[in-house]
C-alpha cells in the first residue's frame, strides 16, 4: 500500500469541497474528488492536477447504495486504504421551508443527502479507514444546526429552514453516536462549521470565501492522534451543540 496519505472528499467538484481537496492536496496527499456530475468532477480533477495536486475522480452519489459501493471499490483498488474521509456533500433543499407549509418531501430530501448519505458513505468506507494508522472523519455541518444557538436570543442562525437546519442538527447527533461507538479505536470523527461562505448552495450570498470555509475541515483532517473526537468546531473553537 502507498505511504502517501489518501483522502476522499465528497461533493468536491466545487465550492468548499473543492477547496478542502485543494488544501489537502497541498499537503502532498492523494485526494479523491467525489462527485456525481461527471463533467464537473473531471473538470475539477483537471484543475487540481494542473495546480500540482495528486487528485483522482471518484464517481459518487451519496444517496445511491450502488454508487457508494463502487466508489469504495475504486479507492480500494487504487490505494488499498483510506486515511481521511470528509463528508462534505450536502443540499439546502427547495424553498419555502417554513414549518407550517413545508412539503415533507423537502425535509426528506435534505435528510437523505445530509444525514443518511453521510451514514451510507461512512459505513462503506470504514473498512478502508480501519487500515489507516491515523484515520480521520470530518462531517461538514453548520452552526444553524446548533440547538443552543437557535434558542439564544439575538444569535445569528439564518432564516427559518425546517429542512436544512434540522438536518445539520441530526448530522451533529449522528457524529456524536459514531464517536461513542468508535471511542476505543484510533478513528477521530468531528463535525465542522465552515461559516457563511459564498457558494452556489446559498446563491453566493455568504460573507466568507470557500477557501476560508475549508480551513476548519483541513484542521480536523490533520488532527494529531491525541486530538478531540465527537466534537463540533469552527475557526474560533468549539461550537455549542
Amino acid at each position: 500500500m502507498s505511504e502517501q496519505t489518501i483522502a476522499l472528499v465528497t461533493g468536491a467538484n466545487k465550492g468548499i469541497g473543492y477547496e478542502i481537496a485543494a488544501g489537502l492536496g497541498g499537503l502532498g496527499w492523494r485526494v479523491g474528488i467525489g462527485a456525481r456530475n461527471e463533467k464537473r468532477r473531471e473538470a475539477a480533477v483537471a484543475q487540481l492536477q494542473a495546480a500540482g495536486v495528486d487528485a483522482f475522480g471518484v464517481p459518487l452519489d451519496v444517496t445511491d447504495d450502488a454508487s457508494v459501493t463502487d466508489a469504495t471499490g475504486l479507492i480500494e483498488d487504487l490505494a488499498g486504504r483510506l486515511d481521511v474521509l470528509v463528508n462534505n456533500a450536502g443540499v439546502t433543499g427547495s424553498v419555502p421551508q417554513m414549518p407550517t407549509t413545508v412539503d415533507p418531501a423537502t425535509v426528506r430530501a435534505a435528510v437523505e443527502t445530509n444525514v443518511i448519505g453521510v451514514i451510507r458513505v461512512t459505513n462503506a468506507m470504514l473498512p478502508l479507514l480501519r487500515r489507516s494508522a491515523s484515520p480521520r472523519i470530518v462531517n461538514m455541518s453548520s452552526s444553524v444546526g446548533s440547538l443552543t444557538l437557535q434558542t439564544t436570543p439575538g444569535a445569528e442562525t439564518g432564516p427559518i429552514a425546517v429542512a436544512y437546519a434540522p438536518s445539520k442538527t441530526f448530522l451533529n447527533a449522528v457524529t456524536v453516536q459514531y464517536a461513542k461507538e468508535l471511542r476505543d479505536t484510533n478513528i477521530l470523527i468531528n463535525a465542522a462549521c465552515p461559516g457563511y461562505c459564498a457558494t452556489d448552495l446559498n446563491g453566493f450570498r455568504g460573507v466568507r470565501t470557500p477557501e476560508q470555509g475549508a480551513a476548519i475541515a483541513i484542521r480536523l483532517a490533520t488532527l494529531p492522534d491525541d486530538g478531540p473526537t465527537g466534537s463540533f468546531f469552527d475557526d474560533a473553537g468549539e461550537v455549542p451543540w
